[in-house]
């Protein structure tokens, strides 16, 4: 039974999947928890943005400077590297709000009283990626190539001996047209659900334990919440990387799009 019968006055019940529902799935359209961060996140990257730009000067106030690293990253280091110097510029705003957004979202799951990142959700990560990136670089592709030069641009790679065609272009048509829309956003959704629920473990493992059992298991109690701390910033680490890493894949989908040859 372990520690679910370590207190008299009760259970212990581990976290779930349930901790992620905040009304009732059969009514799709409730407005709820995840659906109010998600609108604010998208205030909160306008305002911030807005607001860092509004007075810009040429020695930067610690504001502008922030907003300016974020620029630089999402310029420089993922869109002219992804898409190439000669056409990345347009991309710009897109890489950077989709970085900006997804880390915002990503970082309330740390913030006190919240404590919830929105994109846990599949929904939303599969919604920007879906909905935004998918017909983003697919129509750019079919823009530069046209539809027939893109599709074989995509689907019959040069100098494959044609028999492999039989094989290649079938796998080629699922990984660009099926699994890379989903896997985008499973990359993102997985590590929120993961890390949000692997902290529910250990506090509400910890209060347990220091609540409701007694003796030594205080002791296990007080270690669990110690870890979760660790924890959180490790989390922290992560919310970043899969803001970068949806960013990044999202500018080489559009790069390899754009590219003459597969």
């Amino acid at each position: 039974m372990g520690l679910q019968v370590l207190a008299e006055g009760g259970e212990f019940e581990a976290p779930g999947v349930k901790d992620f529902l905040f009304s009732d799935p059969d009514k799709i359209w409730v407005l709820n928890k995840a659906m109010v961060l998600v609108v604010v996140a998208a205030i909160i990257v306008a305002v911030f943005y807005l607001t860092a730009t509004r007075r810009m000067k040429i020695v930067p106030n610690r504001f502008q400077f922030i907003a300016e690293s974020f620029y630089d990253l999402g310029r420089n280091t993922i869109a002219r590297e992804q898409i190439g110097s000669a056409e990345f510029r347009p991309f710009v705003p897109l890489i950077l709000a989709l970085f900006s957004f997804i880390l915002v979202n990503n970082l309330f799951g740390i913030i006190p009283v919240i404590y919830f990142p929105s994109l846990s959700h599949i929904g939303f990560p599969l919604a920007l990626s879906v909905l935004v990136v998918y017909p983003v670089y697919h129509f750019v592709g079919m823009r530069k190539h046209g539809v027939g030069g893109y599709l074989k641009n995509q689907l019959f790679p040069p100098n494959v001996p044609w028999p492999v065609y039989l094989l290649l272009t079938p796998i080629e048509f699922i990984t660009k047209f099926v699994a890379n829309p989903l896997t985008l956003a499973l990359r993102v959704f997985a590590a929120m659900l993961a890390g949000h629920l692997l902290l529910l473990v250990f506090i509400l493992g910890g209060e347990y334990l220091v609540v409701e059992a007694s003796g030594w298991f205080i002791a296990p109690g007080i270690f669990s919440w110690v870890f979760a701390l660790v924890i959180t910033f490790l989390e922290v680490l992560v919310m970043a990387i899969q803001a970068y890493v949806f960013a990044v894949l999202s500018a080489s989908y559009i790069g390899a799009a754009l590219a003459e040859e597969h």
